[in-house]
């Protein structure tokens, strides 16, 4: 199979007035591989609030209790996996909405007693996506997984980035691009930094100068250069910006070796 681009898109990227799925659809028109995992933590934390749920953050990961993992389940592989699926097709595009628990794609166990139902991905079985991909379809795939809670399985939350960058490392994708509502990862001073080696991505998390939402996407890019060449944080908010990073992006952050 020929090399995969990985794409994660989240925030602002999921709006309406978004070039991605577009883009997509013309790269695989042009005959390029692409698999997309989608977020969705605004939409969640609408339906939190509609439920009187507080929406509570450890480290950027969301505190799901079991009520909070029906509604995460229902919004990201329902009502967000199936919109997404939906504008593709209308764009011309063929593709295929899944969870991580379709075809046993991801399998979690649980990351810390004090996130509920959030599960830190401890398996990765590429089958079912290797044989879309090879059908010449776009996996759009939602971070809802399954794994072992006490005595018996159950559905588990998992974060949209680690999910992207388990699979890229899985598949051995080409590059794996994060378009997001940042134009990249910034310095102390606020400056948007254009490379980092692993070990200087490592740093930033140590240092406290990357915070919040960008730690779990660095952790997600520095588990999936185990195998991929590149890694790229971008503004996915710029016009065509997935289009631009084929075959070498500008501007937002490259993490890689060398």
């Amino acid at each position: 199979m020929e090399k995969v681009i990985v794409v994660k898109i989240g925030g602002s990227t999921l709006g309406s007035h978004d070039t991605t799925l577009e883009d997509l659809v013309l790269l695989q028109k042009r005959g390029m591989s692409t698999l997309l995992v989608h977020g969705g933590g605004q939409q969640v934390s609408s339906w939190f609030s509609r439920s009187a749920i507080p929406s509570r953050f450890i480290d950027g990961l969301r505190v799901t209790d079991a009520e909070g993992l029906e509604i995460a389940t229902a919004v990201l592989a329902g009502l967000v996996n199936k919109r997404l699926v939906l504008r593709i097709q209308a764009l011309g595009g063929k593709t295929i909405g899944l969870s991580g628990i379709d075809g046993n794609v991801l399998w979690a166990s649980v990351k810390k007693p004090e996130l509920g139902y959030v599960g830190e991905i401890a398996r990765v079985n590429t089958t079912l996506l290797e044989l879309l991909l090879g059908k010449g379809y776009i996996p759009v795939l939602a971070p809802i997984c399954s794994g072992i809670v006490g005595d018996g399985v159950s559905l588990l939350n998992v974060n949209g980035d680690a999910a992207a960058g388990e699979i890229a490392a899985a598949i051995g994708a080409e590059k794996l691009v994060f378009l997001t509502d940042v134009d990249g990862i910034h310095d102390d001073s606020g400056k948007t930094i254009a490379r980092l080696t692993p070990a200087e991505a490592q740093n930033m998390i140590g240092s406290g100068t990357a915070s919040g939402g960008m730690i779990p996407k660095i952790e997600a890019c520095l588990k999936a250069l185990t195998a991929v060449r590149q890694a790229r944080i971008v503004d996915g908010r710029a016009s065509h910006a997935l289009l631009k990073e084929i075959p070498n992006g500008s501007g937002g952050t490259t993490i890689a070796s060398g």
